[in-house]
């Protein structure tokens, strides 16, 4: 049996929402199979001797290992269109232009290279765990799956369900309900014969407005079976919100729960219309839901109410929505999600008075930001990553301040440890990012 790998440095995680814990020249020894087996800091008993049993690799001067990022939200066939078309609205957006797109990923060739794209930009960007919508073909989203497991970063990947005729487009749509259950049914049966814990299948109803209700009941019915992770779109626009209110007469909370689609292991995209009533509802399932300010900001038409959720016990966590928003740089997405709760905080009418102009006490810090991308978003998949503690998968990510091309401005003497990772994640880009672990094992 190997000897534990030690890693000594500054290590900064969230271990508890709201609070952030930096650790100085401390060892954390990490197994074969990737889990972290201690975290020793200089004044613990066995600090010294642990030093000397196995190899110890040192971090650069002045460098932050953070744990890796938890992106929720990743439509992985939308890549190729990062940062465009944000100027429509949902429903346009999807017909005229995402639809088409993602309709190209009959061609495996085509596949084959934006999914090769997108795995490596994802993990150069720090994101070591990527919930992936991907698209209604059967062998593009077992191809997702290899190369997920290939380039070693921990993905859940669903193939989207969509076979309501009067919402899909005859050019991309499941020919029928039995094939996009069997389709799934396949799909969940490739990923879990792959062999691996990092690659896990995702039973995926794109919204309620793509699929009929006899695909949303086989559905509840599948996961309930296979016990498999469920992720699908709720509450995100006007639009899609009053469809619901149409067809069911009730929210896509209610909508969904009536279908058995909220369980512990369900990821809602969006939630930005959550009632309180809706957000008691998910707490009392356990479902999580991933807030996406940057795609919110040009497609939703609201503000997600993050505080109100966590208030209600809603587990939360951040995603990108690549595309709808124009950001793969998960960062940008803590960034965003401060900058939306103060703008809900605040308000945006200038010509109310400041009592009647906001939502008071919607405001969230940089602490909890940084813990939504980390371990609020490991708490939402219900996976042991997120934080450098013992028993946890060592994924991580290693901050440069130095590196060449990087944006960070750190002051020896001004900035203390906590100053340190505030900048990093206000102002960091991807230079900044200059190894990143995966169970263990380096993939950049």
């Amino acid at each position: 049996m190997q000897r534990p790998r030690s890693y000594l440095g500054r290590f900064c995680h969230a271990p508890e929402r709201g609070r952030v814990e930096c650790l100085e020249d401390t060892l954390v020894s990490v197994d074969e199979d990737g889990r972290i087996v201690s975290v020793l800091r200089p004044s613990d008993d066995g600090y010294n001797r642990a030093m000397t049993e196995g190899p110890v690799e040192s971090m650069p001067r002045g460098a932050y290992v953070l744990p890796g990022f938890c992106d929720l939200h990743v439509h992985a066939p939308q890549w190729p269109q990062i940062g465009k078309a944000l100027h429509v609205p949902l429903e346009v957006w999807l017909q005229q232009h995402t639809f088409p797109l993602e309709a190209r990923y009959s061609d495996l060739a085509f596949a084959k290279t934006a999914y090769t794209g997108l795995v490596d930009d994802l993990l150069s960007n720090g994101t070591t765990t990527a919930l992936y919508f991907a698209t209604i073909h059967q062998e593009a989203t077992r191809l997702l799956a290899d190369i997920c497991l290939d380039k070693g970063q921990r993905a859940l990947i669903g193939k989207v369900v969509m076979d309501n005729p009067e919402q899909c487009p005859d050019i991309y749509r499941d020919e029928s309900t039995d094939d996009a259950l069997r389709g799934t049914e396949d799909f969940i049966a490739y990923v879990r014969g792959l062999n691996n814990d990092r690659i896990k299948p995702v039973v995926t109803p794109r919204f309620i407005p793509s699929c009929t209700d006899a695909a949303l009941d086989g559905l509840g019915e599948l996961a309930r079976s296979c016990r498999c992770h469920i992720q699908t779109h709720a509450s995100e626009s006007d639009w899609q919100h009053r469809y619901v209110f149409q067809r069911h007469g009730r929210s896509d909370t209610d909508s969904l729960d009536r279908f058995g689609l909220l369980t512990r292991h369900t990821v809602l995209a969006h939630g930005n219309f959550l009632s309180l009533g809706n957000m008691e509802i998910l707490a009392a399932r356990g479902s999580g839901v991933a807030h996406c300010p940057l795609s919110n900001a040009y497609f939703s038409n609201a503000v997600f109410p993050l505080k109100r959720a966590l208030e209600k016990g809603v587990r939360v966590g951040l995603g990108s929505d690549i595309s709808g928003g124009p950001s793969s740089f998960l960062p940008d997405s803590i960034r965003a999600a401060v900058f939306a709760s103060r703008l809900l905080d605040d308000g945006v009418d200038c010509e109310k008075d400041y009592p009647e102009r906001g939502i008071r006490d919607s405001r969230i810090d940089w602490r909890t930001a940084f813990y939504l991308a980390t371990l609020g978003g490991a708490d939402v998949l219900d996976l042991p990553v997120g934080a450098f503690e013992v028993g946890r998968q060592f994924d991580a990510i290693l901050i440069d301040p130095n590196a060449r091309g990087g944006s960070l401005n750190l002051m020896d003497g001004y900035d203390s440890t906590e100053d340190g990772l505030q900048k990093i994640l206000y102002t960091a880009n991807k230079a900044n990012i200059t190894r990143v672990w995966v169970a263990g094992r380096a993939v950049v």
